[in-house]
């Protein structure tokens, strides 16, 4: 931790797709929500490490749009855990100054969820330290398809004219519009892909993958992932000799 505290070069906001729960519960032989259930624990350590080190915020992945298609008793268990995690972690979150948002499509959620996730929001709305964005029923394709319907509604209205959409005006349409993009993906457990998230958002992001299963991942394996992104140097299309004297110049 002590080691990143100065650096100028952490990143702003950090995603992680929390991957590995039911191979780490079968491991053990026990069911798979039981690892979602230790899950929970490295939500909570990654919550406070990304508050220690003052990002901007942290979004973690908790159930895609394409998690519906998971045996209907584990979809249920999800849905109960999250309903007892809100209930039970959101007075710590604004203890702690902390912003929740919950992204994705609350449609198909109960109206109980619905109104537990309303209530989180509400609490901690005003808080400006972490935003916490827990994804739920989210995915980067549907993110990007509702941002162009919420445009086409605006052209066919007439308060729009399409000539002027553009990368900024649909990124405002966009979830997490309000915040820096992602700097820093990592994804445990071992697969190296995005999964559907984030499609728009993880644009110029550095990716980090592990092999750590998600009920595993501590302090440690989130300061190597850290460690990595400040090692890199992040160009945006320029060479690697206009970074270093944009580097220098901000220096002076």
């Amino acid at each position: 931790m002590a080691a990143f505290e100065h650096s100028a070069q952490l990143p702003r906001h950090v995603a992680i797709i929390m991957d590995g729960n039911g191979r780490w519960a079968e491991q053990r032989g026990k069911f798979r929500v039981s690892g979602h259930k230790a899950g929970v624990k490295s939500v909570r350590v990654a919550v406070s490490f990304a508050h220690q080190l003052k990002l901007d915020a942290l979004t973690l992945f908790a159930f895609s749009s394409e998690n519906w298609r998971r045996p209907e008793e584990e979809v249920s268990a999800l849905m109960s855990l999250f309903i007892a995690v809100l209930g039970s972690e959101v007075k710590k979150l604004h203890r702690n100054n902390i912003r929740l948002k919950v992204i994705g499509d609350w449609s198909d959620f109960s109206a109980h969820l619905q109104r537990k996730i309303a209530d989180a929001e509400a609490l901690t709305a005003n808080n400006s330290g972490l935003t916490l964005n827990i994804a739920a029923n989210y995915g980067g394709r549907w993110d990007i398809t509702q941002a162009c319907r919420r445009a086409a509604k605006q052209v066919a209205s007439g308060k729009l004219d399409a000539a002027d959409i553009n990368e900024d005006y649909l990124n405002g349409l966009m979830n997490m519009a309000d915040l820096a993009p992602v700097d820093l993906l990592i994804r445990t457990g071992g697969e190296q892909r995005i999964s559907n998230f984030l499609l728009w958002q993880l644009a110029y992001a550095e990716l980090h993958f592990t092999p750590v299963l998600w009920p595993d991942f501590d302090d440690t394996a989130f300061s190597e992932a850290i460690a990595a992104f400040v090692g890199r140097e992040r160009r945006f299309g320029c060479t690697g000799e206009q970074i270093r004297a944009l580097l220098v110049k901000g220096e002076e």
